[in-house]
């Protein structure tokens, strides 16, 4: 089996090679970047199964970086930050990143969650089913991974893709935030219920975008959302 590949983008060389020792020593192929302009180069040429991404970068800042990195590519993002308020975490999520860890963090932690991203990872993308849903004018197709709205695709992350399909999967039933945590982000996920909420606003903000009045994923106050 191929080893799976991670690139770290990461300025602050101690950090840096704590993160790349962390992981060498679990058989993960792992690449280096210390602005965000050498790690650009590196996903060319590198292909990672997943992205460790600083938010202080000497040359740019890890939120424009990743909404860039969010037009065009779904591979999973581990946000890591010195800045460890709830503020810069939802910010993190909401443009893009996949979970967020802050600094300083405990190596065992950052292993444990590179691992789960990348398990997640692997079982969204070889899910069985139905290959189309379509619910309107949203139609979502499982094996591609790909969301289209009134005839225009709708580019989501991961997180966001399988969030949108476990509602069209379930359209009229209440999921709660736990439920949402359990089947997307899989039972050994660190995170708090919070984290729902700020991948699900940046899913309608993005369904909006292509359909103005689109607003089909309803909260339930004080339990979850639901798909109408």
């Amino acid at each position: 089996m191929a080893q799976e590949k991670i690139l770290v983008i990461e300025d602050e060389q101690d950090i840096s090679q704590l993160v790349r020792a962390s992981l060498e020593r679990e058989n993960y192929q792992v690449q280096v970047a210390t602005s965000g302009q050498q790690g650009l180069h590196q996903m060319e040429a590198f292909l990672p199964d997943l992205l460790i991404l600083d938010l202080g970068l000497p040359d740019t800042d890890g939120l424009t970086l990743c909404r860039e990195l969010r037009r065009h590519n779904r591979l999973p993002v581990l946000m890591v930050s010195a800045r460890g308020d709830d503020i810069d975490r939802i910010i993190g999520l909401e443009v893009g990143a996949d979970d967020y860890l802050a600094k300083p963090f405990n190596p065992k932690e950052l292993v444990a969650r590179v691992r789960a991203l990348l398990r997640r990872s692997a079982f969204n993308s070889s899910q069985p089913g139905g290959d189309t849903l379509q619910s309107g004018s949203l139609r979502v197709q499982i094996q591609s991974r790909r969301a289209f709205l009134a005839g225009e695709e709708v580019h989501l992350t991961p997180i966001e893709f399988s969030l949108l399909r476990q509602f069209m999967q379930n359209p009229g039933q209440v999921l709660s935030r736990q439920d949402l945590l359990d089947r997307v982000w899989g039972a050994d996920f660190f995170g708090d219920e919070r984290t729902v909420d700020a991948h699900i606003r940046n899913l309608r903000a993005k369904l909006r975008q292509q359909e103005q009045h689109f607003d089909r994923i309803q909260a339930v106050w004080g339990v979850g959302y639901r798909f109408d």
